[in-house]
């Protein structure tokens, strides 16, 4: 299950005004293009172009604009999520927007059934379109999801069910739109001589492997109709950093004070959400490098825990000393972060004989997931004291952002 155009179909669910007009979101401090719509797409607006080049109309017709709001998109995704969990016996999210469904013990008329009432359930209930593709692996069922999502005769369900249909699907698939392969692979692929996917399925899986390794052999068992990859098993990550940059510059201590409280805020949150805990934590501050005309300075320090955490107080803390030892007066700081590192499962810990603060540690942690389950919704209405209030988002250039409609009581619909 894929999302149609997520981001713009997430404004559009609020603002039916938006139904048929081209529409673009921008990243963070409104830099560039980061989603399309199909009308968009039609007047050849490509992705990660500048918004000063969108400023008026292209090819005669206004195109509408709107600031990134990830607690929007957050929102709709976890209730298009929640009627996939409903529907089906097992679910694995691949992204905000789009996720796999395991329909084992369905026949595929009931398979079909189900999905094309997922289709109208989904859009019925939360205004956003989705597009379901069905086959006997991962990698074929997002080929026909392509064809699902590109012809409206299929009414938002593909099914390739048959050898037949592989062949001629793998016929019409550039071999840059396969999972697995992208722009990176993609153009050696070409130059010898692998334009589609079914020639690239049609090469010997010995030849496969010497250009693309074992991942590549996965991709073209996949193709072939054999699943063969697993639930995609998350790594813990070595390292998890939150930074922004700032529509105006910033000079002064207290001001980042509250932006790298924030940043180190977001981290414990993801820690915690990885079940992970950090022994380092690293705070950066830079000026502008595009400002020749202003003094330079990229400066960082780290600051190591005694005893790993994920506890929003701790890691803020630890922040706030790294960002006192390395912050001068004197500098426009354009951009600023958080990264923490040396990260390990939360139940690797190796006690200490001596430890003294574990009472107070564990005080901590349940005072952060009070945090976790109150902030839910983004709204940062529990924070240290350093944080700043209201949503995290502020302070980054939003110029054209839509309201909360669905997070906030402010911004609930009104109806005349």
């Amino acid at each position: 299950m894929d999302c149609n155009n997520f981001f713009v179909s997430c404004e559009r669910a609020f603002q039916p005004q938006l139904e048929g007009r081209p529409v673009v979101v921008l990243s963070n401090n409104d830099g560039c293009v980061v989603a399309r719509s199909n009308e968009s797409k039609a007047l050849g607006m490509k992705m990660g172009v500048p918004y000063y080049q969108l400023r008026e109309s292209a090819n005669g017709r206004r195109i509408e604009v709107r600031s990134s709001n990830y607690t929007l998109y957050g929102d709709l995704s976890r209730r298009v999520m929640g009627i996939l969990r409903e529907a089906c016996p097992e679910l694995q999210v691949y992204s905000i927007d789009e996720a796999f469904m395991v329909l084992d013990g369905m026949t595929l008329d009931q398979a079909r059934e189900l999905c094309r009432g997922l289709v109208r359930k989904i859009r019925r209930w939360t205004g956003i379109p989705v597009s379901i593709g069905i086959a006997s692996s991962k990698t074929l069922a997002k080929v026909a999801n392509h064809f699902a999502k590109k012809y409206s005769g299929y009414r938002g369900v593909c099914v390739i069910d048959t050898d037949e249909k592989r062949l001629k699907a793998l016929q019409l698939t550039p071999i840059d739109d396969i999972w697995g392969i992208g722009w990176r692979c993609a153009p050696k692929l070409q130059k010898m001589g692998v334009n589609t996917a079914l020639d690239f399925v049609q090469r010997p899986s010995a030849w496969v492997h010497k250009h693309m390794g074992i991942t590549g052999v996965r991709t073209w068992q996949e193709l072939q109709g054999e699943d063969v990859i697993e639930e995609e098993n998350h790594e813990r990550r070595q390292t998890i950093c939150t930074s922004r940059s700032f529509a105006e510059t910033i000079p002064d201590l207290d001001e980042l004070t509250l932006r790298i409280s924030d940043f180190a805020g977001i981290c414990a949150h993801k820690l915690r959400k990885e079940h992970s805990l950090a022994y380092e934590v690293c705070t950066f501050i830079q000026t502008n490098p595009f400002r020749k005309d202003l003094p330079q300075y990229y400066p960082a320090a780290t600051t190591r825990l005694e005893m790993p955490s994920s506890n929003t107080p701790q890691i803020v803390s630890a922040a706030l000393r790294a960002l006192e030892s390395i912050y001068k007066e004197g500098f426009q700081y354009k951009r600023a972060g958080v990264i923490i590192a040396n990260i390990i499962a939360d139940d690797a810990v190796q006690g200490d004989l001596f430890d003294t603060e574990e009472e107070q540690r564990q005080k901590a942690d349940k005072v952060s997931e009070l945090m976790d389950k109150f902030n839910s919704s983004g709204s940062n209405m529990l924070r240290v004291a350093s944080q700043r209030p209201g949503h995290y988002a502020e302070g980054i250039r939003r110029e054209h952002c839509s309201p909360l409609f669905s997070t906030s009581w402010e911004d609930l619909i009104k109806v005349h």
